[in-house]
């Protein structure tokens, strides 16, 4: 699963998910894309399970980009605990989405096969979202050229 090389600090604030996707809101590799419409946090093991649906369904053909990587800690205490001594110990790791953020991408299939394949990722994902094609994101059609 994924998770940081090396950081900086080993546990990390929980922050606050408020406001609107600022980057990674445009379809920028693929065709068509995941696009989250709340915020959450996305576990590492639930980004591998998207992931391995989509490459299972599309049979090794096309290509698939993940836009999102884990690399906040979080912390939880053992069951049956009393409060207080300090923070608990890393007990996975998430990757912070907010609204408007393409989280995975894919390419080299026709479009029903993409749109089955990213389908069948959505429901790995605990946040609601939508499908969306590079003409459907306004400014994403021509970003290379």
């Amino acid at each position: 699963m994924l998770m940081p090389k090396r950081v900086k600090r080993r546990k990390q604030f929980r922050g606050t998910m408020k406001g609107k996707a600022l980057r990674g809101n445009k379809i920028s590799y693929g065709e068509y894309g995941i696009v989250a419409m709340e915020p959450c946090w996305i576990r590492s093991n639930q980004i591998e399970a998207a992931r391995v649906a989509m490459t299972r369904y599309i049979k090794r053909g096309g290509k698939v980009w993940i836009k999102i990587f884990p690399d906040k800690p979080i912390t939880a205490k053992p069951a049956e605990t009393r409060m207080g001594s300090g923070k608990g110990t890393v007990e996975y790791w998430a990757a912070v989405v907010k609204p408007g953020r393409v989280m995975f991408e894919i390419a080299g299939v026709p479009e029903e096969t993409a749109r089955e394949a990213l389908r069948l990722a959505m429901h790995k994902l605990p946040c609601k979202c939508k499908i969306v094609s590079r003409a459907d994101l306004e400014g994403g059609d021509n970003s290379e050229n």
